[in-house]
């Protein structure tokens, strides 16, 4: 049996329990738990503890990717939902281990930090530094935002750029996209 594939998701650690984001989330870690995905995330608070905690009681396998650097500079530790971490010491390192070991990505509404990694996924499956694999934007804030910035700088976004990202409404959808995905290999 193949090993599950892990999926990175990427958001905003200012997401707040109780909130709309945060709720998205938790189901998505749900979601993406009882389909069999292992998830991977940056391990702290905000979308991170949502979709740990929604993969966790779902009975999933949840990593996060930690960093001494971050620790450093913002008072945080793992969040008590994480199966495992993977300590990284620089913010570089972090994110090899975010990109470089994961299958997918499922990316959230987030700020600096969110869009880096979404940036970083994109670039490398546009030079082909990796085999392809599942580029998912979750929430109708992409709907806007990407038609916007290709509009904006039609010369630095061809078309093979364009039709990397694939945006979902709902976390049942970007898992279903995901399974579809899988399922052709």
């Amino acid at each position: 049996m193949p090993p599950s594939p892990h999926v990175a998701v990427f958001g905003s650690s200012s997401v707040r329990a109780g909130s709309p984001d945060y709720d998205r989330a938790y189901r998505l870690g749900r979601l993406l738990a009882r389909a069999g995905f292992v998830v991977v995330n940056g391990g702290y608070i905000g979308t991170m503890e949502a979709v740990s905690k929604g993969a966790a009681e779902a009975g999933g396998h949840v990593i996060g990717v930690t960093c001494k650097a971050i620790e450093r500079w913002r008072p945080v530790g793992p969040n008590p939902w994480l199966t495992e971490v993977w300590p990284a010491e620089t913010l570089m390192d972090r994110l090899n281990l975010l990109l470089s070991r994961t299958q997918a990505a499922v990316v959230l509404p987030g700020g600096v930090g969110t869009l880096t990694e979404f940036f970083l996924f994109w670039n490398h499956l546009l030079i082909q530094a990796w085999p392809p694999r599942p580029l998912v934007l979750l929430g109708d804030v992409w709907t806007r935002w990407l038609p916007t910035l290709f509009a904006t700088f039609p010369e630095h976004f061809p078309e093979a750029a364009r039709r990397i990202p694939q945006i979902a409404a709902t976390p049942e959808e970007a898992v279903g996209m995901l399974q579809t995905a899988f399922a052709k290999g």
